[in-house]
């Protein structure tokens, strides 16, 4: 008896530690044709998100959030190899033996028994829709000439839900393959120097494939406001959260 009193009693805290995590950060509710979309901001490029009763997140990351008391994956999406992008801990936290990660061939040669996506694939995995967008820089090199994401290591992802298409552009610039998007309901868009976007560049690709919402993120020092400004009276709204 005291021994189920003790299971429970430490499946109450831990249920309490989850809600208290997931509760200290922004979260947005997405309606869709198929019930809603949450989206909990956990900062930098990590997102979680839950949908018809399943979690996703996306590129974990273990200085944003306590993936260790987080709800686990039902899928995980990785961008690219980059530690900030590919946490191998936060992974192991969140990862169980039914767990699909979607996933980059640089990724797979660090994290095993994934779904590789090649830029330009498209795939259903958990009845979700996903297809992979090229992620990479054009402009902004290294020092000696090498690209902080070179093209065809990175991808960006579009997610359907229901009749939305959510559109995680992973590390890039505004690349031609990202301009040339349609219909997209949602966007996230990197804007951080000199890794990623300018607000120019975010706002040149958003003129470009017209998100109705568009959520900066992994802006490190950038200021939002610029972005905000530049498409004042697009008709797009924009979203800012803390996704430094």
């Amino acid at each position: 008896m005291i021994k189920v009193i003790m299971v429970l009693l430490f499946f109450a805290v831990f249920g309490m530690l989850r809600a208290y995590a997931e509760g200290g950060f922004e979260k947005d509710v997405i309606k869709t044709s198929a019930g809603g979309l949450e989206i909990i901001f956990f900062g930098h490029a990590s997102l979680m998100m839950k949908y018809s009763a399943k979690v996703i997140h996306v590129d974990p990351y273990g200085e944003e959030a306590d993936y260790s008391i987080l709800p686990k994956a039902d899928l995980i999406l990785l961008t690219h190899e980059h530690g900030d992008h590919m946490d191998a801990v936060a992974i192991k936290n969140i990862r169980t033996d039914s767990t699909d990660i979607v996933l980059t061939r640089k990724c797979a040669e660090k994290v095993s028994g994934g779904i590789v996506m090649n830029n330009g694939d498209t795939k259903t995995v958990m009845n979700i829709k996903i297809e992979a967008v090229p992620a990479y820089n054009i402009v902004n090199k290294r020092g000696d000439g090498r690209s902080f994401h070179p093209k065809g290591d990175g991808n960006g992802y579009i997610l359907t839900f229901g009749e939305k298409r959510v559109y995680i552009a992973g590390d890039t610039e505004n690349t031609p393959e990202m301009k040339a998007l349609k219909n997209i309901d949602v966007a996230f868009l990197p804007m951080n120097l000199p890794y990623t976007m300018t607000p120019e560049m975010v706002a040149d690709a958003a003129k470009a494939f017209k998100p109705k919402i568009i959520y900066p993120y992994h802006f490190g020092e950038t200021d939002t406001s610029k972005l905000i400004s530049l498409l004042k009276d697009s008709g797009m709204e924009i979203r800012i959260r803390k996704m430094k």
